[in-house]
């Protein structure tokens, strides 16, 4: 009856980072390209996809999926925002390789798929197939720290983001 006097649950906050896919997880610096590499949108990680299976990276909600289908942002319980970009200039593809099963608003986890994506078609056009995690509010970050690179399956912790 008084729902303003019961004790509030305390918001869940799971800060960690999972696999988007199985493949070859290496630390963002490692990726071939600039923007990315140098972190100039934040720091993160990517995955040399095995599958084009592309999973949610955090558990949060989907706060926006680029009109070209190429990328998704997400939002963690703690604040911080999280990039998806799916390819390295894959913008220019306009959408073609991606089928995109998440939207707006949607609630997510790591076991919530984002999108399948067409890998042969991406390489056939000439571009990378690095499925890129990016923390972009990094001044939000008390700590980001990887906590495995290379082999990875889909789904497993592979870091933690803390703000």
């Amino acid at each position: 009856m008084f729902g303003f006097l019961k004790k509030k649950e305390p918001v869940q906050l799971n800060e960690m980072l999972y696999a988007v896919t199985t493949g070859n997880l290496i630390p963002i610096s490692e990726v071939n390209d600039p923007v990315f590499s140098q972190k100039m949108m934040g720091d993160g990680f990517a995955i040399i996809p095995e599958s084009g299976d592309i999973y949610s990276p955090i558990v949060g909600e989907v706060l926006s999926v680029f009109q070209t289908k190429h990328a998704v942002g997400m939002k963690m319980a703690n604040g911080l925002e999280i990039l998806l970009h799916m390819g390295i200039d894959t913008v220019e593809l306009n959408g073609e390789p991606f089928d995109i099963k998440v939207s707006e608003g949607a609630k997510v986890t790591h076991e919530t798929l984002i999108a399948k994506v067409d890998l042969e078609a991406i390489t056939v056009a000439g571009k990378a197939i690095d499925m890129v995690v990016v923390i972009t509010n990094m001044d939000n970050v008390k700590n980001f720290k990887l906590s495995k690179t290379g082999a990875v399956v889909a789904g497993v912790e592979v870091g933690i983001a803390e703000a």
